[in-house]
């Protein structure tokens, strides 16, 4: 029981932390901004961020209870019943399409930040190890892609 709760915690926790993660990437980017900029929509702007939010939360849950939120056979037989003329592909296509595009965006965005990164290290006196740093975090993120797969936790 107590093992069980230590996990529940470390979940909880983790997920928390990797929520503000996201978080903290989408406003150090300005990409919400960004789209109320784009789109001349300022009134909207809760919108937006309550779209982000949700997005987020439903993202998460989704890919870590894949196989308890399986969504297209409900969709499907819901969309039969009601006689709806739309297909699976067509909504495919179009929750594909709006992820396509908020990670093209995401990664504009990110790409234009690393332009601060010289500035910043230049501000905090930061001038021996960059490439380590960099090199490090590289390493990390594959290590831990590595066991998440080796050890199938994707399941």
């Amino acid at each position: 029981m107590f093992r069980l709760l230590v996990l529940a915690f470390g979940g909880v926790s983790f997920g928390l932390l990797t929520a503000a993660g996201v978080f903290t990437v989408l406003t150090a980017v300005g990409l919400i901004p960004r789209f109320v900029g784009e789109t001349h929509s300022a009134k909207e702007l809760w919108l937006y961020e309550d779209m982000v939010i949700w997005g987020t939360i439903l993202g998460g849950l989704f890919s870590v209870f894949a196989h308890r939120m399986n969504v297209g056979p409900w969709l499907a037989e819901y969309l039969t019943e009601t006689g709806a003329r739309i297909s699976m592909y067509a909504i495919q296509l179009l929750v594909g399409s709006f992820g396509g595009m908020f990670v093209g965006c995401l990664a504009l965005a990110i790409a234009e930040m690393l332009d601060s990164i010289p500035i910043f290290t230049r501000r905090i006196s930061f001038r021996h190890g960059l490439g380590c740093m960099v090199l490090s975090i590289a390493l990390g993120k594959l290590c831990g892609a590595l066991i998440y797969f080796w050890y199938d936790f994707s399941v």
